[in-house]
């Protein structure tokens, strides 16, 4: 199926992935009551192909298929700010050769997919560390933000060699260095200054934090963003999770009552 794409959305093929921003289907949901920002822990390509007979890395080549079209589920939904957990700083523990495919697939996939998420109106930010990462996929992302700068109809986070508390030790190396020379009183430190030294201080708080494959922890993804995060748990693997369970797990949301820390004594009668 080619790509198909309406409402002044221009064409852009990508195999078999359709976005349509009228499609008949999706929820309708006022945006005051979506998700503003969905962070994804992507989980479950190993065991999906395993579990098919195949090897892992088969796995993520089907999970490419899902990040897309996840992404287009989003922007068809109207969710502003989607964070996708692609590469941690952990996962550098895994076999040299499983490394290798990812940091060579990585690269391919950014740039493979960089036209078609510029076509769909999606601004690409990656956010990580470049300790370690190839020269060669930061010169993609890094080509991919150049390419879709200017795009507002979403901001996808593509977090590659990430960790959470790596982001916060990196804050606090940089806060501290500013507070030897003098530049940053220790008294005046506050939320407000931690948030300034994240790798993507714009970033909005993650509102809606998803996690496919069953398992059931977060996995040092966005620590400090995801403080007040509604967490929702797939037991659909990654390769098979699709823009309606995206759909539905935002539906679910907004029936959540969010109080942060807040709350109102109403005994009943």
């Amino acid at each position: 199926m080619d790509t198909q794409t309406t409402r002044s959305v221009p064409n852009a093929p990508h195999p078999a992935i359709r976005m349509d921003l009228d499609a008949p289907d999706i929820p309708h949901i006022a945006p005051e009551s979506l998700p503003q920002h969905v962070a994804i822990v992507m989980d479950g390509n190993g065991r999906w192909a395993n579990q098919q007979g195949l090897h892992r890395t088969q796995g993520h080549e089907a999970g490419e298929r899902a990040l897309m079209e996840t992404v287009a589920g989003a922007v068809e939904l109207g969710i502003p700010e989607l964070s996708l957990y692609a590469f941690s700083t952990e996962n550098w523990r895994r076999s040299p050769a499983e490394v290798r495919f990812l940091m060579g697939f990585s690269r391919q996939t950014i740039h493979d997919d960089s036209a078609t998420l510029n076509a769909w109106g999606v601004r690409v930010r990656w956010v990580g560390r470049a300790q370690k990462l190839w020269r060669s996929v930061l010169g993609e992302l890094r080509a991919a933000e150049q390419l879709t700068q200017h795009n507002q109809r979403m901001t996808l986070n593509l977090c590659v060699n990430y960790g959470g508390r790596a982001e916060i030790v990196d804050a606090m190396r940089a806060i501290a260095s500013q507070v030897q020379s003098g530049r940053l009183n220790p008294s005046r430190i506050s939320e407000a200054t931690v948030a300034r030294y994240l790798y993507a201080p714009h970033m909005h708080d993650v509102d809606l934090m998803i996690r496919t494959s069953g398992e059931r922890r977060t996995s040092n993804f966005l620590m400090w963003e995801s403080a007040y995060a509604e967490l929702a748990f797939s037991d659909v693997m990654w390769p098979d999770f699709t823009r309606q369970d995206l759909w539905g797990l935002c539906t679910e949301y907004i029936h959540r009552h969010r109080r942060f820390g807040g709350a109102q004594d109403a005994p009943r009668v």
